[in-house]
C-alpha cells in the first residue's frame, strides 16, 4: 500500500510568468530519406521563428536564447549517442548551455516541463525545445524491439519485444474488469485517423468506418493495426519564455498555467493497491462501489498511476476544477485506442470504471464538449516519440 506523505503531493508553483510563444514541426512520415534528424530539426525551428507573425526578425531571436533543450527517446535508431550535440550545433547555438531528456513515452513532455523549469527559475529567458526521433533506418521489427527496452528488461520485455503486446494486455483486462466492447475501441481510432485527415503533417490520415477497424489485421488480441501507433520520422519545436520576452517578440503569446509529471513503477507486477488519488471533480463518495465489482486494487493493470499524479498535480496548480468544464480542448496519448480510453480515466473525464462514456456520449468529438485529438493523435498523425509531446 503506497500512502502519501504531506510534502509529496505538495503543488508546484512557478516563480515567474512563463510563455510559449512559438511552435514549428515538419510534417511526419515512415521514411524520411531525404532529409537527416538536423536538417529535420532545423525545418521545425525556421517554422517557429519565421511563421507565427513575430515582431522582431529571426536573427534576434537566435541571438536571444541563451538554454536549449533536446528531446530524443532513444540514441539506438539513429546509431548517434549524443545526437542532441550535433543538433545544437547545426542549429546555431553552440556554445550555449544545453541538456538532453530521455523518458521514454514522455520524453516530449519531460522536455517541455524541463524548459519551463529554467524560465520559471530565473535560470534562462528564452528556451527552444527541440524534439526528433529517426525511427527509419531500422526494420519495424528491430524499431518495436528498441521500444520495448522501455518496459523492464529482467521481466517484461523476454515476453513480447512490442508494446502492442502489453497494451494488448491491458485492454483485455480493461475490457474484463468494464465490460467494454470493441466497437468503443474502434470508435477512437476512427475518429483520430480521421482528424488526421485534416492535416498536411499526418503520416496515417483516413476515414474508416467501426467495420473497418474491427475486420483489420489483429496486431496483438484485441488491437488491430488500425488501433496502433506508427513508426514515424519528423520533428517538433516549442519556443519558451520569461514575460519580457514574450511582449517583446510576439503578438499573441500563451502563458503557461501549469505542466507537471509524474511516474509509476517500470515493472508493471510491482503496482501495489492504494487508495485512488482524487480529482478535484472527484470524491470520495464517487468510489464508493467501486471495488465491489470485478475491479479489486488500483491502479493495477488498467490505470496509469503516472498520469493521475501528473493531473492531480497540475489541475491543482492551475486551479481546474472539472477538465470537462475548464479545458477547450485536449490531447492524450493515444499510443493505442485501448491508452486513450485508459487517459480518460487517470486525468479525470470520467470516473474510473466509465471512460468508455467519454467517447461514446460525443463528448470527445469537434462537435462536442471537449474536442479531443484534433491533430489525429499518435494514431492518425504520428508517433516521433522524442517529438510527439512537443507536437
Amino acid at each position: 500500500m503506497i500512502r502519501f506523505g504531506p510534502e509529496n503531493l505538495r503543488i508546484p508553483r512557478f516563480e515567474r510568468p512563463v510563455y510559449v510563444i512559438a511552435g514549428g514541426l515538419t510534417d511526419f512520415r515512415k521514411n524520411y530519406a531525404g532529409k537527416n534528424s538536423c536538417q529535420l530539426c532545423t525545418e521545425a525551428l525556421r517554422m517557429a521563428v519565421e511563421e507565427n507573425g513575430w515582431k522582431v526578425d529571426p536573427e534576434e531571436v537566435r541571438r536571444s536564447v541563451n538554454w536549449c533543450v533536446y528531446s530524443q527517446f532513444a540514441d539506438h535508431f539513429g546509431d548517434q549517442l549524443l545526437a542532441a550535440a550535433k543538433v545544437h550545433d547545426y542549429l546555431g547555438f553552440d556554445p550555449l548551455g544545453n541538456i538532453e531528456v530521455k523518458t521514454g513515452g514522455a520524453t516530449g513532455g519531460s522536455a517541455v516541463l524541463a524548459a519551463a523549469q529554467a524560465v520559471a527559475s530565473g535560470y534562462s529567458s528564452c528556451v527552444p525545445v527541440v524534439g526528433w526521433e529517426r525511427m527509419d533506418e531500422v526494420s519495424t521489427k528491430v524499431g518495436n524491439s528498441y521500444i520495448a527496452s522501455a518496459a523492464c528488461k529482467d521481466f517484461e520485455s523476454e515476453l513480447g519485444w512490442m508494446y502492442a503486446s502489453y497494451y494488448a494486455l491491458m485492454a483485455q483486462r480493461y475490457q474484463y474488469e468494464n465490460s467494454v466492447p470493441r466497437e468503443t475501441l474502434a470508435r477512437i481510432a476512427c475518429k483520430n485517423h480521421e482528424y488526421a485527415y485534416y492535416s498536411p503533417y499526418s503520416q496515417n490520415p483516413g476515414k474508416y468506418t467501426i467495420d473497418d477497424i474491427l475486420k483489420n489485421e489483429i496486431v496483438s488480441h484485441p488491437l488491430a493495426y488500425l488501433e496502433c501507433c506508427a513508426m514515424s520520422v519528423g520533428a517538433a519545436v516549442l519556443i519558451v519564455c520569461d514575460e519580457e520576452t514574450a511582449l517583446r517578440f510576439s503578438r499573441d503569446p500563451i502563458r503557461l498555467s501549469a505542466i507537471c509529471g509524474g511516474t509509476h513503477t517500470l515493472r508493471t507486477a510491482d503496482r501495489r493497491h492504494m487508495p485512488i488519488l482524487l480529482l478535484p471533480n472527484e470524491t470520495e463518495k464517487t468510489y464508493r462501489d467501486y471495488f465491489s465489482q470485478k475491479r479489486q486494487d488500483w491502479p493495477g493493470f488498467s490505470s496509469f498511476l503516472a498520469s493521475r499524479m501528473a493531473a492531480y498535480l497540475a489541475y491543482h496548480m492551475a486551479g481546474i476544477k472539472d477538465p470537462i468544464e475548464d479545458f477547450d480542448l485536449l490531447e492524450t496519448h493515444d499510443a493505442f485506442t485501448i491508452s486513450d480510453i485508459q487517459t480518460y480515466e487517470d486525468i479525470g473525464l470520467r470516473p474510473y470504471g466509465h471512460g468508455r462514456e467519454f467517447i461514446e456520449s460525443g463528448d470527445a468529438y469537434f462537435e462536442g464538449r471537449l474536442p479531443t485529438n484534433l491533430s489525429g493523435g499518435h494514431i492518425g498523425s504520428m508517433h516521433d516519440v522524442g517529438a510527439k509531446e512537443i507536437f
